[in-house]
């Protein structure tokens, strides 16, 4: 059994607030940091977005975040450098000059690569 490592696990969740607040700001180096170059999310109705999809349209303004409420989050870890988060997002958004609340829940792998945590895949659901 994976002994419990709460360094870790205080790392990964660092890692989501910045995260949220890095969406909401669409910057673009933070999410560079955050997300692995090899990140794939896939939305709830199996559409796949690569990193750099997710980063043109937040600074495009294709799709704006207002605000980000997650809850229910939740720290698995796998292994030493392996997670899984799971938790749900209660979101206002901003497209096509229409704002709108969205909610899902997620699961994301993340994996520390070079001493450094980033989230490599996301799959979100409709409630």
């Amino acid at each position: 059994m994976l002994a419990h490592r709460p360094d870790n696990e205080q790392q990964i969740h660092r890692l989501f607030e910045d995260g949220d607040r890095a969406l909401i700001a669409a910057d673009q180096t933070q999410l560079s940091r955050i997300f692995a170059d090899d990140y794939i999310q896939y939305d709830e109705s199996g559409y796949a977005s690569t990193k750099q999809d997710v980063i043109n349209n937040l600074t495009s303004g294709a799709i704006r975040y207002i605000s980000m409420t997650s809850t229910s989050r939740q720290i698995r870890l796998l292994a030493d450098d392996v997670a899984l988060v799971h938790g749900s997002e209660d979101d206002e958004v901003e497209q096509a000059g229409r704002r709108f609340q969205v909610s899902y829940i997620y699961t994301d792998i993340v994996m520390k690569r070079n001493g450094t945590w980033q989230i490599v895949a996301s799959q979100l659901v409709k409630p």
